[in-house]
């Protein structure tokens, strides 16, 4: 009913800069929080960024200062400017959205993930 698809993710060399993109689509009444997780071989899942429908924005220690989170509510689309990358950046990277599709009602979705790869 509801897809989220990742785009933008490469290999970027250390100090480089990459921009995810996240489009929402289906039957969407509404979108909630919108945000971005990632994770790493070995490593459990971990909160990026996220961002309010309001526009109030969340960001894990490690990226603060250096990713900046978006979206725009008319086009349900979440984005993800990631400038000064380092290796430890390197993971898959997954949106998530809080929706409410108008035939089951409140849903959490998740995209298929995109690779990003720091190294020079």
């Amino acid at each position: 009913q509801v897809q989220l698809v990742e785009s933008g993710g490469g290999l970027v060399q250390p100090g480089g800069s990459l921009r995810l993109s996240c489009v929402a689509s289906g039957s969407i009444f509404r979108t909630n929080t919108m945000g971005w997780y990632r994770q790493a071989p070995g490593k459990q899942r971990e909160l990026v960024a996220t961002i309010t429908r309001g526009g109030n924005t969340n960001y894990a220690d490690s990226v603060k200062g250096r990713f900046t989170v978006s979206r725009d509510n008319a086009k349900n689309t979440v984005s993800l400017q990631m400038n000064s990358l380092k290796p430890e950046d390197t993971a898959v990277y997954y949106c998530n959205a809080g929706v409410v599709v108008t035939t089951l009602g409140p849903l959490e979705v998740w995209g298929q993930g995109t690779l990003v790869t720091v190294s020079s």
